[in-house]
């Protein structure tokens, strides 16, 4: 089941590739699906729970699709203002992006945190901690 969910989240990943491709965003946006939403990790220098908070806000898909459904929004109330047009592509990449990454995590087995441990997320435990879990299921 895990790998099924896995191939999942990688047609999803790929959708957000094309995506990009699609409205021929510059190369640095590229990165940005790989690394940018990675900076709200910085909230674990103040505390775990401040931590998972900042990292779930930036890996959470409703959070993606709701910048992309406010794209759309500003997209159709600037069908007459020509700037708007800007914002709205910008939010959509930005929706893209966040979409995207959330999907490559996911691929590696990285999932939203809970507060108590970077290393507990919604899809398990990751890391030493993971192996520290088994040992204690197996005693």
């Amino acid at each position: 089941m895990k790998n099924l969910l896995r191939l999942e989240e990688l047609a999803q990943f790929i959708v957000c590739i094309l995506a990009l491709f699609f409205f021929d965003v510059p190369w640095w946006c590229y990165l940005l699906l790989l690394f940018g939403p990675d900076v709200s990790m910085i909230g674990y220098l103040v505390n775990s729970k401040v931590g998972a908070t900042s990292y779930n806000l930036l890996h959470h898909k409703g959070i993606a699709v709701l910048i992309a459904a406010l794209s759309w929004i500003t997209a159709l109330l600037s069908v007459h203002a020509i700037e708007g047009e800007g914002l709205a592509l910008v939010l959509y990449v930005s929706a893209i992006i966040l979409y995207g990454h959330a999907s490559m995590d996911r691929i590696f087995g990285y999932g939203l945190k809970f507060g108590d441990s970077f290393h507990h997320t919604h899809l398990g435990w990751i890391g030493k901690a993971a192996r520290i879990q088994k040992e204690q299921e197996i005693t």
